[in-house]
C-alpha cells in the first residue's frame, strides 16, 4: 500500500479502537501510520537523490 492509504487505514483502525475500546485495534492503526510515514520519507530521499544526480550532471556537462 502507498504512504496515503496506510495513514488512512491507521487514522481509521485507530478510530475505530478508541471507540470500541480495543487497544489491539488503535495500536495496529497507530503502526499503519508510522508505516505511511516511514514510506513518506523514503519517497522524499529518493526524489532528493535523483535530483542530486540531476544537479551533479549538469554541473560536469
Amino acid at each position: 500500500m502507498g504512504e496515503i492509504a496506510n495513514k488512512t487505514k491507521g487514522r481509521i483502525k485507530r478510530a475505530a479502537g478508541a471507540l470500541t475500546g480495543n487497544t489491539e485495534l488503535e495500536r495496529e492503526g497507530a503502526a499503519d501510520e508510522l508505516t505511511g510515514e516511514a514510506q513518506g520519507a523514503v519517497e522524499g530521499v529518493k526524489q532528493a537523490a535523483k535530483e542530486a544526480v540531476k544537479a551533479v550532471k549538469k554541473a560536469v556537462k
